[in-house]
């Protein structure tokens, strides 16, 4: 029970300071513990961030395949694989695998963390198969890399639901189809033009009366 105190303690001290706030005081503080009460269930911090990726990534993990398992198409299943990693990174419990990520970390957890993307990257790979890419391997990394960025963003202080429509259209339709999709429609809003096939568009024509 305590020491999942403590891992849920450092987890918020993570997501709030990054790992540099990781320190046996500040999760004895959080936790109302003694110091030495902190050192029986771990003996240094390097300990308590191999723990708090084994607790943690593999949950994250378990939302991206459910979230994808619940589409019906291996589009959508694409666009749920970027969506629900960047609506964990909005939640403030599973900001800390961010910073995380983010650590040049020695041993057993950096391991465990090259790990845990090289199975987000699996979930990646498969659906890109399914839909036919000839390179799956090498586009779900670039995707991985899209939902990367575009995290760090929303860390940063972006809207979170902007960056997140901005980056699933990224990656259905690329940048250029991303942008004229948008353009298309803004303009259908104004009544200026509709959308057409392949992503053209044409003005709307009016008959004189």
């Amino acid at each position: 029970m305590q020491r999942r105190a403590l891992l849920d303690a450092a987890r918020d001290l993570v997501a709030e300071g990054g790992v540099t706030a990781l320190t046996f005081p500040a999760l004895a503080r959080a936790t109302g513990l003694a110091r030495s009460s902190v050192y029986e269930y771990f003996k240094s911090r390097a300990d308590v961030i191999e723990a708090l990726v084994a607790h943690e990534f593999p949950a994250w993990i378990g939302e991206v395949r459910a979230a994808m398992a619940a589409e019906s198409t291996a589009e959508r299943q694409l666009a749920a694989y970027v969506r629900r990693q960047l609506g964990l990174v909005s939640e403030p419990g599973h900001r800390a695998l961010l910073a995380l990520s983010g650590q040049e970390l020695d041993g057993d957890a950096r391991d465990r963390i090259r790990a845990a993307h090289g199975w987000l990257l699996d979930l990646g790979i498969g659906v890109l198969r399914a839909l036919g890419h000839p390179e799956p391997r090498l586009a779900a990394a670039l995707v991985q890399g899209m939902v990367d960025a575009a995290a760090k963003r929303i860390s940063l202080g972006a809207d979170p639901a902007e960056v997140t429509e901005t980056a699933v259209s990224m990656v259905l339709f690329g940048g250029l189809g991303s942008a004229r999709r948008h353009t298309q429609a803004m303009n259908a809003q104004a009544g200026q033009t509709r959308p057409q096939p392949g992503g053209s568009t044409r003005r709307r024509v009016t008959s004189a009366s």
